[in-house]
């Protein structure tokens, strides 16, 4: 991918969002898309060779709009200033969990995991982290999770890796207070994320290390995923 191109077009974009502007640029908004679908169908083939379930996908089932719904934001500006794709086998709005990939000047990174999930589903996780205490501890505190997912607990999506994005304050209601891993029933979600330098994809040597930090978390949403997948 042209990656200077693409952070060049998206700090334009950031400091001239509106539509007039847009309209005159259109053809490199143009260029960049068709940069990014090209560096996004290369991830869909590469994580596809260890998550085979994902070639049911397209490209453009994978990507999002550049253009922002404002109809319920206070920001109104038109377009975003980053670039995303979400691969998942069964889809952008699916529950179960996918791979996340992001790129934004300054806040570029990956992102394995589940974003949201309904109170139903998310007490039968619970309750399955319990019941199979030593697999989910093998997922989440192996070496490679830790390595580029470990974090403080109240790291954030703007912090340089972590894992649950939303959390409860104290112990969910109908589970043990004194249970010795409650940190990771307090999580709202399972989402591991990790950000990586604005020229991480520039090259092909990107590939090998985002199959790394995927294949790092995969466990970990296999996981999750064997539970979501009584539901959908």
């Amino acid at each position: 991918m042209d990656v200077k191109r693409m952070l060049d077009f998206l700090k334009e974009v950031t400091m001239n969002n509106n539509r007039p502007w847009f309209m005159e640029h259109k053809s490199e908004y143009e260029a960049v898309k068709a940069e990014w679908e090209r560096g996004v169908a290369q991830a869909l083939e590469r994580i596809g060779s260890f998550d085979p379930s994902v070639l049911s996908q397209q490209v453009k089932d994978c990507t999002y709009r550049f253009y922002r719904d404002t109809r319920f934001s206070e920001d109104k500006s038109p377009y975003k200033n980053h670039l995303g794709a979400y691969i998942n086998a069964h889809g952008k709005k699916a529950l179960r969990g996918g791979y996340y990939i992001h790129m934004e000047p300054g806040h570029c990174l990956l992102a394995v995991g589940n974003y949201w999930l309904p109170t139903n589903i998310l007490t039968s996780c619970r309750n399955e982290l319990m019941a199979n205490e030593e697999e989910w501890l093998r997922c989440v505190e192996s070496k490679a999770f830790k390595k580029y997912f470990d974090a403080p607990e109240d790291a954030s999506w703007d912090s340089p890796q972590g894992f649950g994005m939303a959390k409860l304050k104290t112990c969910p209601s109908g589970f043990p207070r004194d249970y010795e891993h409650l940190r990771y029933l307090r999580l709202k979600d399972y989402c591991a994320w990790h950000h990586v330098s604005d020229d991480f994809f520039e090259g092909d040597d990107w590939l090998n290390e985002m199959e790394r930090i995927f294949l790092a978390a995969k466990p970990m949403m296999d996981f999750v995923n064997a539970v979501i997948d009584d539901y959908e």
